[in-house]
Formats: structure tokens, C-alpha cells, sequence
């Protein structure tokens, strides 16, 4: 296996228990500051960008782009620890988990976005997904990368603001990430990586949790209903969150988090 992709990184908090988290698609490492400042005496929070987010190295096209970043986290998981990962990151930690289970204390997968968990699940959730992706797809094959960008935010993005009064950068590192999320497609729909395959996530037996925005799509609690059943995990969906939940709601998800690890 190649070298793992070398990606930036920071910490938030002072707190004992150690934490990797890992954001969503079109985001950054920032994402997680409002979680971690709940708990800042509580938790050390480290997190990384993504390739093609933030301060690391853009994605070259070459590989596969959910293992690459499975790669660049695992080399960060070097004790024991407790896993976060929100939407694709949380698709990431989940590998990550079934490759290092022994270092993975506990594993929280808020809002993840393996649309193929939910295909057998709710077939009419999955096709109504399907349906409100394409004008987004349609975009893309176009060649306006804006347009898709914009289109793909209003779907998924923190709800209240406009795409015209997102600050330029914003707008631009959005626009920066979005060839990842089309390159994701096989991965996420038709799981290429072969994570729901019989017997792939027989060793992630540490303790899971899954949070839901009780407002998102109804592909997401049907991909938590099939994940919980497959993980043996707990689910709660925050009312008056939708998909940003981590971002919209940090006390909520703070607290979720805390009382988790309570019980462990």
C-alpha cells in the first residue's frame, strides 16, 4: 500500500479524553470548533482536512477518494481513542474503524451518507435522492462547477444562507472540494468499497452510536435504521437539526456525545 496522504491537522480543547473527528464534504477541520468548545475541558478534539478541504493538498483524481482519506486519518488513530465522523467523514471513520478496531474506542457516525444502506432499505427514499441529485449531476456534466456547487450545497449545506451571500472564499473552497463529491459517486451509491458486503464490518464491535437531524431526508434515517441494525448501534435524531447538525446544534451534539461516552 502506498504512503498515506499527508494532510493538515489541528486540536481544539485541553480536556483528557482524546478525540478524531473527521468533517464533512465541502467543509474543513474548522467544522468541528463549536462541538469542541462544549467540551474543551473535557476532550482533546484533533481533526483533519480532507483532500481538497482546507489547508490540505488537493485530490489528483488518482485512487480511490474515500480510502485515501481512510489512509491519511489512520495515520493520525495512533492510541486509543474516540471516533467522530459527520456525513462523508463519517463514511471515512467507519473504515477507519474496520481497519484499526483496536484503536477505536467508540464510534460516532453523525449523519453518515453511504446512500447504499438505504437502496434495499427504503427503495423510495433512494430514488427520491436520486431525483433531487440530478439537477446537481446535470450541472456538472454541463462544465458550470458553480451551478452544481450551489445546487449540492442547497441540498446538503447549513440552511439559512443563500448561496450570493456566502462570503467569495467560501464560495470558492466549496467550489474548490465539489470534484470530490461527483468522484464519490460509486462509492457512496453503489459501494464500490465494499463496506456493507457479508462479513466487512464484523469487526467493528466497539460501541456506536448514529446521529440524525430529525429535519434531514428520509434517506438518512433509512441509512441509520440499516446501519444500527448491521453495528448493533444507537440512534438519535435531534429534533430541529437537519443534515448540519454538528454545525447547526454543537451543544446537542455535544451533549449526545458526552452522554455516550458516559457509558462507556
Amino acid at each position: 500500500m502506498s504512503s498515506a496522504p499527508q494532510v493538515f491537522c489541528r486540536s481544539f480543547g485541553q480536556g483528557p479524553r482524546s478525540v478524531l473527528a473527521v468533517h464533512c464534504s465541502l467543509a474543513h477541520s474548522g467544522a468541528w470548533r463549536g462541538v469542541a468548545e462544549q467540551m474543551a475541558e473535557e476532550i482533546t478534539l484533533t481533526a483533519f482536512d480532507m483532500l481538497s478541504h482546507g489547508r490540505s493538498p488537493d485530490w489528483d483524481g488518482q485512487g480511490n477518494y474515500q480510502l485515501l482519506n481512510t489512509q491519511a486519518g489512520l495515520g493520525l488513530l495512533t492510541e486509543p481513542l474516540d471516533l467522530v465522523g459527520h456525513s462523508f467523514g463519517a463514511t471515512v471513520a467507519l473504515r477507519m474503524a474496520m481497519a484499526r478496531p483496536h484503536l477505536v474506542r467508540s464510534l460516532t457516525l453523525i449523519e453518515p451518507v453511504l446512500f447504499a444502506a438505504a437502496k434495499a432499505e427504503d427503495p423510495v427514499a433512494f430514488t427520491a435522492l436520486q431525483e433531487a441529485s440530478r439537477p446537481a449531476e446535470a450541472a456538472w456534466a454541463a462544465g458550470d462547477r458553480e451551478l452544481a456547487t450551489r445546487l449540492f450545497n442547497r441540498m446538503w449545506g447549513a440552511g439559512g444562507v443563500k448561496w450570493p451571500d456566502l462570503p467569495a472564499p467560501a464560495r470558492a473552497a466549496m467550489m474548490r472540494a465539489m470534484p470530490v463529491v461527483i468522484g464519490s459517486h460509486g462509492t457512496l451509491y453503489d459501494d464500490e468499497n465494499g463496506t456493507l458486503a457479508p462479513g466487512a464490518l464484523d469487526m467493528v464491535t466497539m460501541p456506536v452510536q448514529i446521529l440524525t437531524g430529525a429535519d434531514s431526508p428520509p434517506v438518512i434515517p433509512a441509512i441509520a435504521r440499516s446501519l444500527c441494525r448491521r453495528l448493533g448501534a444507537a440512534h438519535t435524531a435531534v429534533p430541529g437539526a437537519a443534515h448540519m447538525l454538528p454545525i447547526t446544534h454543537p451543544v446537542e451534539t455535544a451533549a449526545l456525545l458526552r452522554r455516550f461516552w458516559q457509558l462507556l
